[in-house]
């Protein structure tokens, strides 16, 4: 009985499995005790549109190596060639293209060819990597180089790899390998290298590419940067001084709040990039400063950014007072920077300015408190410093001494200014202390003492207080 059972249950489950086979397959579904009509009844479905088929291997003329992970063989031009992506290697097989056994006696040759092909990674592993990790990170006990770092990578070429390799490095532990390894292996060696992760060229460009220092703003303090406006771009600038009222000294040790309370000089600008190295500007100061307009056009044509040695730029302007109506002074400058890595820049910039003019404080909104003053030929070379102290923050300091005619615009010392800086995105703010009211080309070389005709109000207790906006619109 319990045989009987057993058979019929195989029946049975034999007869289910064809139920659902017969069920799950296309075409017309049928149900136990069907009639033929309702079969003939029964409409199939739609025929679903056949996926393109994905071309074999070896219709592309790409056959796999047997007992590899990386080498394939490719047919080109009736010729049969064994690739190793991994050590960069093509070999000739020497076999035409076959068909039958005689192709399959040409994969099996391909695949013996492979095997005696040497394997850069396992020669590494034998050989080298007691010093140089099995990983290639190196050993940091004994300093070897870290060869999945793009900047190590990118800082060695194949031929210097190779040599190393063959003839070892002096001064280090590292031994050539001449006579004790082939060419072809010492090759496969090199190809194995520089297939770990630092050897990804994108990777390596990206290490390689110069670190250089971005300025926040475009100016230091009252000083230029020199740094580029993108084409099409617009850059606005807003400056703030307070000269009236020293910072550390005098009524500021009572309730004018450091001399924020005091009258301010409000200056306000813009700057469109023509192209990515050229760009134009204007710029007005307000009337207790003979309101001036400045008018220029700068030049970039070295940057750090693009590989060179340094940033230079070249800035033409012309200024006139009142409103641009009289007192023209005509101004050319020279900007340099350079970087200290990436968190620090130097800069120097020389200016020659053509019928500059004393710097002085109107005592009314009229005309005819700005008279025509006689003009001098004057050079001044300012020098300033930016150190990022955080990665969005910046100490910054400069000093602009005129070395030509500074006496007849009576300039008794060097303008100098320091500050902090907060770059955020496109946003820069700039808070410090300075002893120069003006912020045009001209006027930024004068000092407090010129302004107020106070010879000592330029003295280090006649430190004021000034900040600078910057904004890049678009």
């Amino acid at each position: 009985m319990w045989r009987w059972n057993m058979s019929r249950r195989s029946e049975v489950l034999s007869l289910c499995v064809a139920v659902a086979i017969a069920v799950a397959a296309p075409g017309p579904k049928l149900s136990l005790g069907a009639t033929p009509a309702a079969v003939h009844e029964a409409s199939a479905p739609p025929a679903a549109r056949p996926a393109p088929p994905v071309p074999s291997p070896a219709a592309l003329g790409i056959e796999f190596v047997e007992n590899s992970t990386s080498s394939l063989i490719v047919e080109r031009d009736g010729k049969r060639y064994l690739v190793d992506p991994v050590s960069h290697t093509i070999t000739d097989t020497g076999n035409p293209m076959e068909t039958g056994a005689d192709h399959r006696a040409a994969k099996a040759s391909g695949s013996a060819l492979m095997a005696s092909q040497p394997d850069g990674a396992a020669i590494f592993k034998q050989k080298c990597s007691a010093c140089h990790g099995a990983d290639g990170k190196g050993v940091s006990a004994i300093h070897t180089p870290d060869f999945t770092n793009p900047q190590v990578q990118a800082q060695i070429t194949d031929q210097q790899m190779t040599d190393i390799i063959t003839q070892g490095k002096a001064g280090t532990m590292m031994a050539g390998w001449k006579g004790k390894l082939t060419d072809e292996e010492i090759a496969t060696v090199r190809g194995f290298l520089r297939s770990l992760p630092g050897g990804n060229p994108s990777a390596q460009a990206a290490e390689s590419k110069p670190k250089v220092y971005t300025p926040g703003d475009d100016l230091l303090f009252s000083l230029p940067t020199g740094r580029r406006v993108p084409r099409h771009g617009l850059i606005v600038n807003f400056t703030h001084r307070f000269p009236y009222t020293p910072a550390f000294t005098g009524p500021a040790k009572g309730g004018s709040l450091m001399g924020l309370d005091d009258f301010a000089l409000p200056s306000f600008g813009f700057r469109y990039g023509l192209t990515s190295r050229l760009s134009v500007s204007i710029y007005r100061s307000p009337t207790f400063i003979a309101r001036p307009i400045q008018l220029m056009a700068a030049y970039n044509f070295l940057d750090e950014q693009d590989g060179q040695h340094l940033n230079a730029a070249v800035r033409v302007s012309i200024e006139g007072q009142n409103s641009f109506s009289r007192n023209y002074t005509e101004n050319l400058e020279g900007v340099f920077s350079r970087s200290l890595r990436s968190r620090a820049q130097l800069y120097f910039v020389p200016t020659l300015s053509l019928n500059d003019h004393r710097l002085f404080a109107p005592n009314s909104f009229f005309s005819s408190a700005i008279p025509n003053l006689p003009g001098y030929n004057t050079l001044s070379l300012g020098a300033g410093v930016a150190l990022d102290i955080r990665p969005t923050v910046a100490l910054v300091a400069e000093v602009i001494p005129t070395v030509v005619n500074g006496r007849p615009l009576e300039i008794h010392r060097p303008a100098y200014s320091f500050g902090i800086q907060k770059k955020i995105w496109r946003h820069a703010f700039t808070f410090g202390f300075t002893t120069s009211p003006g912020t045009t080309v001209s006027q930024r070389a004068g000092t407090r003492a010129t302004f107020l005709e106070d010879p000592t109000a330029d003295k280090p207790g006649g430190l004021f207080i000034g900040f600078d906006l910057s904004r890049q619109l678009f």
